[in-house]
């Protein structure tokens, strides 16, 4: 069915809102009832489309998602796990990536450029899906901290990974400095842009009272901050974190008012409500259009390695800390290599392989292949794990209410 993208937006949104009604009834995860929904939509013959293209995901989508995330952090908190966390998202994407390339060299038969491509792509786990499995399954404490914060801050890492595979695989020559030259373009800039616009938004919001006024500075902070990192072409992801970290940080202590604070965290719940939405029906849509079987072994011998590569990303690092005062308990590690799930992340940097990458049509199939199994499989069997390591309920709470922004500074 042809339908202008408002009506269409407002069909899907539609369908995710009966999609919420019906798997909190049946204590299903909601990421997997969209994924699904979406995949019965692409075969319905009048159903919009959305899409799927790398802007559309990263330029409006993931934004409000990484903004809403990043707002609800608490810096005291975060500050006591920071080594940990940076250690899981740079040594631990690099220690998965590189497992990954080389199951997929000598597993399936792949050329290295390919391989290396796909394993810096998929090395990351995605905030959306990992944010979106632990507030389904009502997890709370450290280990709620340490599995977002981680998702959030290793997109900087898979970013600089990713240029530089892209780079090796098109023949261009690779030297320390232009590496250099990368990861401060990624990660540094773009931690500057979060900074600069972080900083503006809450200086604006301080000199009013006007809730509505508020909203849109963090609206404004939440996009823009993510625009001109692109611009800059580094790492828009973490430029929002940075940004989200300000300004749910500062306005708690007074440079939003108090009707603002309100204001601002039921419209960012809602913005990510309805670009979650968006996203695992998209990811449904274009899962039921893909033809796996033409890929199976490939794709068969990508979620092997995938999975082998993000145990041994999870596991010897917590060991480093073993006998430090941030040691992981056990469960903890348990949660952490099986809540590192994939979604659209991973899908945003596949559909930014270059189109004459040798191998380009094969890295597509099998990183949606490693998204359905991380949806179905990983989402469906996470909060059962969960449970099993006594992290949460056996039966949890059909709505999960969330701490108001400020409990958790006090907390800290």
């Amino acid at each position: 069915m042809e339908l202008g993208f408002g009506k269409g937006a407002l069909f899907l949104l539609l369908v995710a809102a009966v999609v919420a009604m019906l798997m909190r009834r049946l204590r299903i995860s909601y990421s997997v009832g969209l994924v699904a929904a979406g995949m019965a939509l692409a075969w319905a013959p009048l159903t919009p489309r959305i899409i799927l293209t790398r802007g559309f995901i990263l330029d409006v989508l993931l934004p409000p998602l990484i903004f809403e995330a990043a707002f609800y952090l608490r810096w005291s908190q975060l500050r006591r796990e920071l080594p940990l966390v940076l250690t899981l998202a740079s040594v631990g994407v690099v220690l998965s990536g590189g497992v990954t390339a080389l199951g997929m060299h000598y597993l399936a038969q792949w050329e290295w450029p390919a391989a290396l491509v796909f394993g810096s792509l998929i090395a990351a786990t995605d905030p959306v899906s990992v944010i979106a499995t632990l507030r389904e399954s009502g997890v709370h404490g450290r280990l709620k901290l340490l599995i977002e914060s981680e998702s959030l801050f290793n997109d900087g890492t898979a970013a600089v990974a990713f240029g530089l595979a892209i780079l090796a695989a098109t023949g261009q020559h690779l030297t320390t400095g232009r590496f250099l030259v990368l990861l401060l373009d990624n990660v540094g800039m773009g931690c500057l842009c979060g900074l600069a616009v972080g900083w503006l938004a809450v200086f604006l919001a301080g000199r009013t009272e006007d809730h509505l006024v508020e909203l849109t500075f963090t609206t404004v902070a939440a996009y823009g901050s993510f625009l001109l990192a692109e611009q800059f072409h580094s790492s828009g992801v973490l430029a929002t974190i940075v940004a989200g970290l300000i300004i749910g940080n500062r306005g708690t202590l007074g440079a939003i008012s108090d009707r603002g604070r309100e204001a601002v965290q039921a419209f960012w719940e809602y913005a990510a409500f309805a670009a979650n939405s968006l996203v695992f029906l998209a990811i449904g849509m274009h899962e039921a259009s893909e033809n796996f079987a033409v890929f199976w072994r490939a794709s068969a011998a990508g979620i092997l390695v995938v999975v082998l590569g993000r145990a041994i990303s999870v596991y010897p690092i917590c060991g480093l800390f073993h006998w430090s005062k941030l040691r992981i308990t056990s469960r903890h590690q348990h949660a952490l290599f099986w809540g590192g799930l994939r979604g659209a992340l991973a899908l945003a940097l596949a559909l930014g392989v270059p189109d004459d990458l040798p191998g380009r049509a094969a890295i597509l199939r099998v990183s949606f292949a490693v998204i359905a199994f991380s949806v179905f499989v990983q989402g469906l069997t996470m909060p059962l794990l969960l449970q099993a390591l006594g992290e949460v309920p056996v039966t949890p709470p059909r709505e999960v209410v969330r701490p108001p922004a400020h409990e958790g500074e006090q907390a800290g």
